[in-house]
């Protein structure tokens, strides 16, 4: 994140992120492999604590230093409003596709921020106090 600037930082992890629900899917789909489950995590957990660090930059970017603390604070609580509507239904999802579609439709869902973040590239390299880049 230190050597990346906002907007590559952001899609890169944002990409990996998404990749990794791939990993999930294999794993799904192979059985039980222990080896296999590890990597998956592990991938997991790296990307997903990148793409958190990417993001609270991109948070902590938005914010007017006068109110950054309320900003930010309604900031992070709107982002997870999705949590807590879509982990319920996600049960429901695994119920009726299996656990191998799910991760694949995760995998999908994740594409349009992808995309999203490729056509806001210049309000994001905007809000970069580094510059564009």
């Amino acid at each position: 994140m230190a050597k990346l600037r906002l907007y590559r930082a952001l899609l890169l992890f944002g990409v990996l992120q998404a990749v990794t629900n791939l990993g999930f899917m294999l794993l799904a789909s192979a059985g039980k492999s222990y080896p296999m489950l590890y990597a998956v995590i592990g991938a997991e957990n790296l990307c997903g604590g990148m793409g958190t660090a990417a993001y609270v930059a991109l948070l902590m970017a938005m914010c007017d230093r006068r109110f950054s603390a309320t900003q930010y604070a309604l900031l992070s609580a709107l982002s997870a409003v999705g949590r807590v509507y879509v982990g319920p239904a996600a049960g429901y999802m695994v119920g009726g596709f299996g656990w191998t579609t799910f991760f694949f439709v995760t995998f999908l869902i994740a594409l349009p921020g992808v995309l999203m973040l490729v056509a806001m590239r210049g309000t994001l390299e905007a809000l970069d106090p580094r510059g564009a880049g």
